[in-house]
């Protein structure tokens, strides 16, 4: 995570835990009985669920997505720029060993068929394969997520049920309801946090980093077919900065004055507002 996110999560947790503070202690919201039910409950659902090893891969994707930053769509422009640089001056084979330097698989993916002399079709074929099973994957893993997220609230109305059939059992008797009620609502608070705060803010960040590696997938799909067509670098850069926001490619823009110049506009040819 960047630093910003990371200063923003801490300060949103303190005002969310100030806010049980305001109205009594602390250690009132907390009863093992009641995380264990609900935590417990739903790892199993979870388990039922899923494969084993489909769990263990949604924990490193989502481990992944919070400790790796991805490169900026600008760091993978100019990347392929000075790609297309090389291949002008030494060859497509020259790129070869950039195969191996970048940490980039899909770039490494795309340069290997570029290096094996595929032709522009079979490239976009390889790759558009490579990217719809890599959006079907990412699709699995936040469906696990969300599927987990509808667990949670689920098991804390087991857990609340759990604490009022005691509670009405012993209705005469005011320590077997002291006991029960905080089970009884406690469960249901910990399925929402551990949905709402946890599993689902997962598969919706998961989601927004799965849509940025399918445009960084697309730029470097791009630029890998135009450098293959041996594309001159400056139409190469042209063509890869429509993918950017236009805030990032506003230094891309011409002057204005370039642009009177080259169809020769002058001041006074400006339509008036009579014109209108």
């Amino acid at each position: 995570m960047q630093r910003q996110n990371i200063i923003g999560l801490t300060l949103c947790c303190l005002i969310f835990l100030t806010g049980f503070l305001f109205k009594g202690n602390l250690t009132f919201y907390f009863n093992i009985a009641s995380f264990m039910i609900v935590a417990g409950g739903s790892a199993a659902a979870a388990l039922l669920s899923f494969q084993l090893e489909r769990m263990a891969i949604v924990y490193r994707v989502v481990k992944a997505s919070y400790s790796y930053q991805l490169k900026s769509e600008e760091d993978i422009v100019d990347i392929l720029i000075d790609l297309s640089i090389k291949s002008r001056m030494d060859g497509i084979l020259s790129l070869q060993k950039d195969e191996h330097e970048t940490s980039i698989l899909f770039l490494r993916r795309a340069l290997g068929c570029l290096v094996d002399n595929y032709e522009p079709q079979q490239i976009r074929d390889i790759l558009n394969t490579e990217m719809y099973f890599f959006k079907l994957r990412r699709e699995d893993s936040e469906r696990a997520l969300r599927t987990i997220a509808d667990f949670c609230p689920a098991f804390g109305i087991v857990g609340s049920v759990a604490g009022l059939i005691p509670m009405l059992a012993g209705i005469d008797d005011p320590t077997i309801i002291l006991k029960t009620v905080p089970l009884a609502l406690t469960s249901i608070l910990y399925g929402l946090i551990l949905a709402n705060f946890f599993f689902i803010p997962f598969a919706a960040n998961l989601r927004e980093r799965t849509n940025q590696e399918l445009l960084l997938q697309k730029i470097i799909m791009e630029g890998i077919i135009a450098i293959e067509s041996e594309l001159n670098p400056t139409v190469l850069r042209t063509k890869l900065l429509s993918f950017l926001t236009p805030s990032a490619r506003k230094s891309d823009l011409v002057p204005l004055a370039k642009i009177k110049e080259r169809f020769h506009i002058k001041e006074d040819d400006r339509p008036g507002p009579a014109a209108f």
